[in-house]
Formats: structure tokens, sequence, C-alpha cells
């Protein structure tokens, strides 16, 4: 294999300028190769015909036949896995979340020229996002080149869980991660809530602009009420807050009001909203009246935060390897010893409502 072990990647973008950028962020990780670049799906065709690449990065709006449109098509012929790479514009969210719905892996957010800072960033980001899409399961780790960021623990944003932080309440708070694969396992998981379901609040791995739109999807097929989390608001039944991308979400707690505060603060295992410091939260302000849960998702977000839930006296549940799409931060927190159960992801919610009622 002309590849030695690297992940071929070919990228399918109608601007020359964005193939070209693309093309240079990928190949400053070592363990990537473009193996090829296509102006539109029907050249694309053409070269995977020669060489079949592990992952595809795949632009949405292009001439002769749009990204969705191939997609579709090549999830029903030949199954490969698709980052789409959008600028998720406008209405863009909506068309990002039909992507993920037709089998896309994950998202990027398409390069922006002239802002040094920002490619720096979305190196990181996209070689992160390729690696692990070349080992999803399909329906039907890091750059080293130039300087990187260190990988900052949940330290970076909040403070370890004390004993004299776990308050007792009458109330069960839920508290979710996911990342690759876990818009669409969010779905099942909160479509399956009863009206009377516990507050819930969720860390999904997406970018920025695409968490509100995903919220307002879920709000009108759910029973539960969804929404994009807004500093103070309040976590209470029959409701879900969705952190907003590139924004921290943490679970606070004033007198027997539990709340959210959303903030920025560094990036966390190179994350923005990052699992672990959801959980932190959750275990310094909830302890044993969080339910913990964990999904599909690529690296190790999450492993930290579920053990501190753990010793703080909460049940965690995680995603069964059966179910999902990549088996990375459920196999990291299983290796703590911190998960209770681990279930396939039809069974999910009704642990979480049968635990929520026995405690």
């Amino acid at each position: 294999m002309t590849r030695a072990g690297k992940v071929g990647v070919l990228i399918i973008d109608d601007s020359a300028s964005v193939r070209q950028v693309l093309k240079g962020i990928l190949e400053t990780d070592p363990e990537i190769q473009v193996i090829g670049v296509a102006q539109d799906p029907y050249v694309a065709v053409e070269r995977i015909k020669r060489e079949v690449p592990d992952v595809m990065t795949l632009d949405i709006e292009m001439p002769r036949m749009d990204g969705l449109t191939f997609l579709e098509r090549i999830m029903s012929q030949y199954p490969i896995p698709v980052v789409i790479c959008s600028t998720l514009t406008g209405n863009g969210s909506d068309t990002a979340l039909a992507a993920l719905e037709k089998g896309a892996v994950d998202i990027i957010t398409e390069p922006k020229f002239g802002e040094r800072e920002f490619l720096e960033k979305a190196r990181v980001r996209i070689c992160d996002v390729v690696k692990p899409a070349a080992r999803a399961r399909l329906r039907g780790q890091l750059a080293r080149g130039g300087v990187i960021r260190p990988k900052l623990t949940a330290d970076a944003v909040i403070d370890a869980p004390t004993s004299r932080a776990l308050l007792q309440s009458t109330e069960t708070v839920v508290a979710v991660g996911a990342s690759t694969g876990g818009t669409e396992a969010l779905r099942e998981f909160l479509e399956a809530m009863p009206l009377d379901a516990p507050g819930i609040v969720i860390a999904q791995h997406m970018p920025e602009a695409f968490a509100a739109r995903f919220a307002q999807r879920l709000d009108t097929s759910c029973r539960i009420t969804v929404k994009e989390a807004a500093d103070d608001d309040s976590v209470i039944r029959g409701q879900a807050l969705i952190a907003p991308g590139n924004r921290h979400l943490l679970l606070k707690r004033r007198g027997a009001r539990c709340y959210v505060e959303v903030k920025d603060g560094p990036l966390v295992s190179r994350l923005r909203p990052a699992v672990d410091v959801l959980f932190r939260s959750a275990a310094r302000y909830g302890g044993r009246n969080v339910i913990g849960v964990i999904m599909t998702g690529m690296g190790d977000d999450g492993a930290r935060g579920m053990l501190e839930l753990k010793q703080a006296g909460a049940f965690n549940i995680a995603q069964d390897e059966a179910t999902l799409v990549v088996f990375g931060m459920q196999a990291e927190a299983i290796k703590t010893g911190a998960v209770d159960r681990i279930l396939p992801l039809h069974d999910m919610t009704g642990e979480v409502v049968r635990v929520c009622h026995r405690n």
C-alpha cells in the first residue's frame, strides 16, 4: 500500500483555494496523506475508481452535483467516511444537519483566509476530526509540525470537586457527553425521553453556529423541550440544554436551584465545549444526584470527568461498542472503572428514567 498505513484523504471542493488550504493543513500531520483533490463529485468518482480513500472531505455547495446528493449516493453504493467541510452560514446549519442524517461522520468549518490564528486552530481541529473518521462505523492523534497548543484538562476552567461541594437534592440531573456520531445518538436518546424527564445538560462537540439549529430541530421532534443553553438557564424537568458551539457548559447550584453557566475559557482536550468540563462541574455541584452519560465519540474527552462523577457518587452509563460510530470516549471512560452500566443506545433512555425514579 503506497500510503504506508497513513490515513488517505480525498478533498472534494469546487474552490481551488479551499482545496489548496485544506491540503496544506492535512499534510502537516505525518499520519495523513492527501491522495487527491476533486472539484466536483464526478471527478471524485473517477479518483475513487483509481484509489479508494479512507476519508473524504466534502463541500456542500458545488456545481453539477451538490454535496448532499453525492453523499446520499456514495453511502448507498460505496460507503466511505465523509467529513463535511462547510462555512455553516445562513441556512448552512440546516444543510449540515441533513448531511449528518444522511451518514456524514462529522463537520469541520471551512478554512477562512487571511487569519493565521484561525488557520492554526483549524489545522488542529481538522486533523483531529479526519483521523478518527477513518475508523468510523458507517450506517448502510494529533497534528504534529508547527507549534501545537498543550492539551489542557478541566483544571483550566473549573477546580476539582471537593467533598464540601457535594450537596444533596431531590432533583436528578442528567449530564451527557458526545462527539462524532453524537447528533444522531442524541436524537434517539432525547426522542425517547418522557415529558417528566429529569433536567438534562449536554456537551456535544460541534462547530460554532450549529448548536442552536440542532437544538431547534430536536425540540420539534422530542416530547421534552430542547434548547441551546444560555447563561443562567435553570435546569428543570422536561428540558434539555445543549452547550453552544465553541462555549463551555457548566452545571452550577444556587441553593436548591440548579442552573448552567456558559463561558469561553481555554480549550480543554483541545475542545470547546469539553465534556470533561461539564462532568467536573456536575460532580462538584451535583454529586450523587447526577446521572452521567457518555455516548459515541473520538478521543478521551469525558473520561476524567466521568471518574470524578463516580467518585462524587453519581451513576454512570456508557453507550456500548455495537451501537456507536466511534468507540473512543466510552472506551477511555470504561478503562477508568467509572462506568456502572454499558448499554446499547436504544436502552439508555429507559435506564436513565429507571435510575432517576430509584433515586
